[in-house]
């Protein structure tokens, strides 16, 4: 079961400079709690947005670089070769960027979106989610409130 999980806006914009337009304390701990113990497949850049290694998560970075090999995680050079060092794990995520998100698509058994109430200034988006293809099996909304500036929906879709 390969799972894409993401927070992306109504536009579907992710990020901008390597790095959140939002800060949600609600989904960071979903995020956690549902990666915990798996594997985190993403690309170089998401990667180095990182301030650390994730506790608890082995770390698949996909990369063009043959020289890069940052301490404590596992380099690919493919979705595909990220996928095959993943198999022990019954439940890795693709957790970014846009591109890795675009590849993940095509193979993905499952999405866990939260989507952000409101449209951001990006330079980074989240694919289109082809409902012909995804179907919307549970939704939970969030009011935004002292600690989140902006409501949210988690949205969990599997494919049909």
């Amino acid at each position: 079961m390969l799972t894409i999980i993401a927070a992306a806006a109504e536009n579907n914009a992710l990020g901008k400079d390597n790095d959140l337009v939002w800060h949600l304390p609600d989904d960071f701990k979903r995020f956690k709690r549902l990666t915990s113990g798996h594997h985190i497949i993403m690309g170089r850049k998401t990667f180095e947005s990182f301030p650390k290694l994730l506790p608890d998560r082995t770390h698949v970075i996909i990369t063009r670089k043959d020289d890069y090999k940052p301490e404590g995680t596992i380099v690919v050079h493919s979705l595909e070769e990220a996928i095959r060092v993943s198999k022990l794990d019954e439940q890795p995520f693709i957790i970014g960027g846009g591109e890795i998100y675009k590849m993940g698509m095509d193979v993905a058994d499952k999405i866990e979106l939260t989507r952000v109430h409101g449209d951001f200034d990006a330079d980074t988006y989240f694919p289109e989610v082809d409902e012909n293809e995804w179907e919307l099996v549970k939704e939970q909304f969030h009011e935004k409130d002292e600690k989140h500036k902006y409501a949210f929906t988690y949205l969990t879709y599997e494919r049909k």
